[in-house]
């Protein structure tokens, strides 16, 4: 399991995936299905996402399934975006589709 924030024109998110890669084709279909199709990511440490969150983190986990590889952890922007400093995340990744610009 992967978590990942995400900068999104609509704010940030925080997503639990079983994909390895965020640039996963398969992800980035289900994302797009969820109106984000741009945006930068930073993998946050699962153990860290799993404390910070407590027991939310692990409802949104035990509901993940194999057929059902992505779920929002947090769509609350501020919240989000307070819970982890720019330190804690990894690399940025940068995504936009092929049209954009």
């Amino acid at each position: 399991m992967k978590v990942f924030i995400l900068y999104t024109g609509s704010g940030p998110l925080v997503i639990l995936t079983s994909h390895e890669n965020i640039e996963d084709p398969a992800l980035l279909e289900k994302l797009g299905a969820k109106g984000v199709e741009k945006f930068i990511a930073f993998q946050i440490p699962y153990e860290l996402a799993e404390k910070r969150y407590g027991g939310h983190f692990t409802v949104v986990k035990n509901d993940l399934g194999e057929t059902d590889d992505l779920r929002v952890l947090d769509y609350n922007g501020e919240r989000a975006f307070k819970l982890f400093s720019f330190d804690e995340m990894g690399e940025a990744i940068r995504h936009e589709p092929v049209s954009a610009g």
